[in-house]
């Protein structure tokens, strides 16, 4: 049994007991979340509707990502970082 949710722009095929990184989602370690569901199948049969219900296990940052512009040159050199935040969740039920 499986679902297709959609959370923070993407899509995410789970089921019961996975855990997923997406993007933040308020709450605290332990908060139960339902997400939007899309699809949902079962034995090859696939429907529409059906709910999903995720709790949030850690709230987390990703790996730093290097941005550098340079123009030849002019002596032109910028280096900044980002580390998006994440949040960890473990799928509880799919139905």
């Amino acid at each position: 049994m499986f679902a297709v949710v959609r959370t923070g722009g993407k899509q995410y095929r789970v089921a019961t007991d996975d855990k997923i990184l997406v993007e933040k989602i308020d709450g605290e370690a332990g908060t139960s979340v339902q997400l939007e569901t899309l699809m949902f199948g079962d034995a090859g049969a696939i429907t529409t509707g059906g709910s999903v219900t995720a709790e949030i296990v850690a709230q987390t940052k990703g790996d730093k990502v290097i941005i550098f512009k340079k123009r030849r040159r002019h002596n032109y050199r910028r280096k900044n970082g980002h580390r998006q935040q994440l949040t960890v969740l473990k799928i509880t039920s799919v139905g």
